[in-house]
Parts: structure tokens; sequence; C-alpha cells
């Protein structure tokens, strides 16, 4: 691959990578319910997706499962109900806390690494479109599995500098985002943005 073709490809995948999506939500609400390490632990479950989808796409199997109508729609729905559970549990926490009184934090148990971790990637590997994205953006750089995999390896490391970055940030600037009516107000955002994401992946054909 010519340098021509790994601009391209850098091109490409970091304008992907920072475009808000569901990975980025769920890594601004864990960071703030786990600090630092929660929004880490999130962004390297995320990857940790990511390279199973790379390994899946150069190996050819993410391209049965985009051609398999049943197996893609199912993964499809799953996805899709794990987003919308974490905005309903976030929007919750927000309702609950919008009631007490005086003004509150919503209630949310400290998040563990472990569960931060399992969550970013339960995330992606529910999102069938990362099948998609790397099925038809790998093929076009590389044409052998040891010619894919790497490029597929290199957009995760990218994915995970940008979610880092975005966790170190958000944690900076925690005595601000955890108080009680910004914290709800966040809450509310996210959540409803985990559905809006977690409906839209549903209603897609």
């Amino acid at each position: 691959m010519d340098a021509g073709q790994v601009a391209a490809f850098l091109g490409v995948s970091l304008l992907v990578i920072v475009t808000p999506g569901q990975d980025t939500a769920l890594t601004i609400r864990n960071t703030l319910a786990g600090g630092r390490r929660g929004g880490i632990f999130t962004a390297l479950g995320v990857v940790s997706g990511q390279v199973t989808w790379a390994l899946a796409a150069s190996a050819g199997l993410a391209a049965l499962l985009v051609a398999s109508q049943p197996a893609f729609t199912a993964l499809r729905l799953a996805g899709a109900a794990y987003l919308v559970l974490l905005g309903l549990q976030l929007l919750a926490g927000a309702l609950r806390a919008r009631r007490a009184a005086p003004p509150t934090a919503p209630a949310m148990r400290r998040l563990e690494p472990r569960t931060a971790y399992r969550q970013g990637l339960l995330s992606n590997l529910g999102n069938p479109k990362i099948a998609v994205f790397f099925t038809s953006l790998l093929p076009q750089f590389g044409a052998t599995f040891w010619t894919m995999l790497p490029l597929g390896l290199c957009f995760a490391a990218l994915t995970l500098v940008w979610l880092t970055a975005y966790a170190v940030a958000v944690a900076k600037a925690a005595h601000v985002l955890r108080h009680p009516r910004v914290r709800r107000a966040l809450d509310a955002v996210t959540g409803t943005v985990l559905v809006a994401f977690g409906v839209r992946l549903a209603a897609e054909r």
C-alpha cells in the first residue's frame, strides 16, 4: 500500500472515529459514573470489539454475517435492545434525582472497571454497522488477511486514543459535570441519545 492509500485510509478512519456515536456517548456516561478509569476501560471494551470485528472481516467471517439476514437482524436487535436498556437506566436515574429534595446527583453505584469494559465491548459487538464498515472499508486497501488485519488494528488504536482523550477531558471537568443539576441534565441527554441510537439501530434495514 503506497503513501496515498495510507493517507486515504487514515483520513476515512479519523472522520468515522471523531464523529460522535453510541461508543462516545457510552464513554462519557461511564466516565461520569466511574471516573477516568471507568471511561478508559469502556474505551478498551469498545476497541476489543473493534479488534474482534477486524479479525472477522479479515478472515471473511463478517461478510458471511452481513450476508445472512437472520443472523444480521438478530445481532442488530440485540444491540439495539442493549442500548435502549442503558439509556432507560440513565433516564430513570435522572428522574429519581429530579424528584428528590433537596436536589441530589442521580443515584448510581460506582462503576467497576470490569463492568465498564463489558459495556463497551457489548455496545460495539452489538453494532452490526461496524461489521458492514469493516467489510466495506478494509478490502479497499488490502486483499489478504495479513494486509487487512493491520489496517483494522490501526483503526482500533486510533479509536482508543480518541475515546481515552474523551475520558480524560470529561474526568477533568468532573467537578462541574457532577453538580446535581448538571449531572441530571447530562444523564437525561445521554440516556436519550442512547435510546435514540438503539431505536435507530432497530429500525434500520
